[in-house]
């Protein structure tokens, strides 16, 4: 009964909280809730929510690049063709079509207005990825694109007129009455104030949730909390089973999840064991090249194929210290505060959790299910992702899909507010404090071994009804602080997660079931909502 559980948040009249009004809301400040900012601003005055810093999201640490269709060879029709593949049957062909289309304009208007990628001979310089057709992955200082896609976004926000910014705020919660998002409650970080933001429409463009996982690559502020904030004001979650593993981020005891950018083995990398065995092409034709779900399930597999203990390394040594030290400056940085020369030492890697394909289901103008919220980038399912997203698709999903929301929030005409209250589902006796750090390390156990690259019904259904067990005590804590908030929002993502995966009885793309490993074409997308839980019941019962 998570969901039930999971409704209500904060006991608290809100005519007891200062109150601040903006035409259009953005909550998040990467890439999609940048361009969203600034396609609103255009006509509307927009005030934008940043968690934390402005640039300590996850668009900052996206290393590979952007992929857009502007190399004379390439053409729409192969990046369609290849998005479609990844996604494996889930992909929604308009959607994927709006965003290779769209996406290559976009691109062209960062460049013409001053975002400098990197350039060979005078032109733009493309690369290959995994399960690319063709070279047109854009990048920027090696393999730093999304620290400079941020820093020149984050520059025209903060000069914008017509833009608001508040760094280091937390949400709450979305204030929302009879199927309508009025705004959100906000708690000021610096200070612990509260205040409340009524807007006539609200963008959720708060990133994933990888924080849930033991490994992941993602910031420590990817905690889910927009999921988690939109299914309590009863909007439809789309495909939340299908979370992406990342195969290869630094593995090493003490130091973070480091990602190695796929563009490592786009320019030619290689994947090998203790022993120096290529190993890739035992599990897939295509080698190192393959999909990302694809190199995850294999290095597991890799993994458990001996009796003694694998180790799994990539291995740059071949391309040369010219080519290392000019496409990966930031990677062989970082991997050199921890001892590792990638020019002449191997990378040990292993897969992490990296991306969420599924999210809140939005149209193609970002608008959810829920009148007058919206969501654009990873917090969202716009119908681009499918089962495995296409490397680089995603910051071009935001920078596509953010705008096209923005344009649309700053459509929305004005809104008659009503007096608000946020209240509590459920009061429970509490003898002492909940440890929160306890309460995190176990849930981050929990879904690293039982929602991982491989899963089962056993596993599936505990975990289900163990994070409905813990959401019974969790949920009924009155918490003042942020972190309280993101653990009861980590909590009912995780929920949602496991739920789906337990329901989607087949193999696809990123989640793979051993007790079921084929694929069934005829299983759709899954869908999540507080009303359509209590409509079909759930494990957790």
């Amino acid at each position: 009964m998570l969901h039930k559980f999971a409704r209500y948040l904060v006991d608290l009249d809100l005519g007891s909280v200062p109150e601040l009004w903006a035409p259009v809301l953005v909550i998040g400040s990467g890439i999609a809730g940048l361009s969203a900012a600034l396609a609103a601003a255009e006509k509307r005055r927009v005030v934008v929510i940043s968690k934390e810093e402005l640039n300590e999201t996850a668009t900052n640490y996206a290393q590979g690049g952007i992929a857009a269709v502007l190399a004379e060879d390439d053409s729409f029709e192969s990046h369609i063709r290849d998005t479609l593949k990844a996604g494996q049957g889930l992909c929604e062909r308009d959607a994927v079509e709006l965003l290779v289309r769209d996406g290559a304009k976009r691109c062209k208007e960062l460049i013409e207005t001053g975002m400098d990628f990197d350039k060979e001979d005078g032109h733009v310089h493309f690369t290959m990825e995994g399960a690319h057709s063709a070279r047109r992955i854009m990048h920027c200082d090696g393999d730093a694109t999304g620290r400079r896609l941020q820093k020149f976004l984050a520059k025209k926000v903060r000069e914008h007129k017509n833009i608001q910014l508040y760094e280091n705020h937390f949400v709450i919660d979305l204030l929302h009455e009879n199927g309508v998002c009025h705004g959100a409650l906000i708690q000021d970080s610096n200070y612990g104030r509260m205040l409340s933001i009524k807007s006539h429409a609200t963008i959720l463009a708060s990133g994933g949730s990888g924080q849930i996982f033991r490994e992941t690559t993602n910031p420590s502020c990817a905690t889910g909390d927009g999921m988690a904030q939109a299914f309590r004001a009863g909007a439809v979650l789309r495909d939340m089973e299908f979370v992406q593993f990342h195969p290869t981020t630094l593995y090493l005891a003490g130091a973070p999840r480091f990602l190695i950018s796929e563009s490592v083995r786009g320019e030619g990398a290689y994947l090998i064991n203790q022993h120096g065995e290529r190993f890739m092409k035992k599990y897939d034709e295509r080698a190192e090249l393959a999909p990302r779900d694809v190199v995850s399930q294999s290095i597991f597999k890799e993994l458990h194929s001996r009796d003694e203990e694998v180790e799994i390394y990539l291995d740059l040594r071949h391309l040369g210290e010219e080519k290392i030290n000019n496409r990966f400056p930031n990677i062989g940085r970082i991997c050199s505060m921890y001892g590792i020369d990638i020019v002449h030492e191997l990378i040990p890697v292993r897969p992490a959790v990296h991306y969420f394909m599924g999210g809140v289901k939005t149209n193609l103008d970002g608008e959810t299910t829920v009148e007058r919220l919206l969501a654009a980038g990873e917090v969202a399912s716009t119908g681009v992702q499918g089962a495995n997203r296409l490397a680089s698709n995603s910051l071009l999903e935001g920078l596509v899909y953010g705008h096209r929301a923005g344009k649309k929030a700053a459509t929305y005409s004005e809104l008659q507010y009503s007096p608000l209250k946020i209240v509590r589902g459920f009061e429970e006796a509490r003898l002492a404090p909940l440890n929160l750090s306890d309460m995190l390390q176990s849930l981050k156990a929990l879904t690293w071994r039982q929602l991982g690259v491989f899963r089962d019904e056993k596993k599936l259904g505990e975990a289900c009804k163990t994070i409905a067990f813990w959401g019974k005590y969790v949920f009924s804590e009155q918490f003042q602080a942020r972190g309280g908030f993101e653990v009861q929002n980590m909590l009912t993502v995780a929920g949602l997660i496991a739920e789906s995966a337990y329901r989607r009885q087949e193999s696809r793309g990123a989640h793979q079931r051993v007790d079921y490993p084929d694929e069934d074409a005829s299983i759709g997308h899954t869908e999540m909502s507080i009303d359509i839980l209590e409509d079909t019941g759930s494990v957790g019962w």
